[in-house]
């Protein structure tokens, strides 16, 4: 559920002015939106030089309208540059902080060196290791505080009492330092 039936709007900043409040129309994919895919818009607006921030949201209509945003990419045409904005937040007014639309200010690569080689092994983790956020798996975490386990069901209970027993077989252990 991480994609949107909504209308999507963008407001695209930069140093010469603004594009106002655009909807996201046409797709170069057949149904836009979608959990996990990337979808590319063209926007024609003047040149506003060297990019600073953009306002993304959607008009919460229609079923399913809460929306999980990774990143928005803009390719400037004329410099050949790309403008990166992370966001990895939902707009959604059920989830996260409920905002439907959220204010990203783009991200200088000088501040993260090597940032491409870390997008790939984020992915190829993810790849790795997503089957055990699959519907149905429990998951164990061990606690070294209490040397017990907690537990994080499929019915959404989470067990933090610190059983010393692994119960399920499966465990992912998980170290956190203060």
């Amino acid at each position: 559920n991480a994609g949107t039936e909504a209308d999507v709007y963008i407001s695209v900043y930069g140093e010469r002015g603004d594009t106002g409040s655009r909807q996201l129309l046409r797709s170069q994919k057949p149904k836009k939106f979608l959990k996990g895919q990337t979808d590319i818009f063209t926007l024609e607006a003047v040149h506003l030089g060297h990019l600073y921030k953009i306002v993304i949201g959607h008009n919460g209509l229609g079923s399913g309208n809460g929306w999980f945003l990774d990143k928005v990419v803009i390719k400037d045409s004329i410099t050949d540059l790309d403008y990166t904005f992370l966001c990895h937040r939902w707009l959604d007014q059920g989830q996260d902080d409920g905002n439907i639309a959220r204010e990203l200010t783009v991200t200088d690569a000088s501040m993260f060196p090597g940032r491409q080689e870390l997008e790939l092994k984020r992915e190829e983790t993810w790849a790795a290791e997503k089957w055990k956020f699959q519907k149905g798996n429990t998951l164990q975490f061990y606690n070294r505080l209490t040397h017990g386990f907690i537990c994080l069901t499929p019915d959404s209970r989470v067990d933090a009492l610190g059983d010393k027993k692994n119960k399920y077989g499966k465990v992912f252990f998980l170290w956190m330092y203060a």
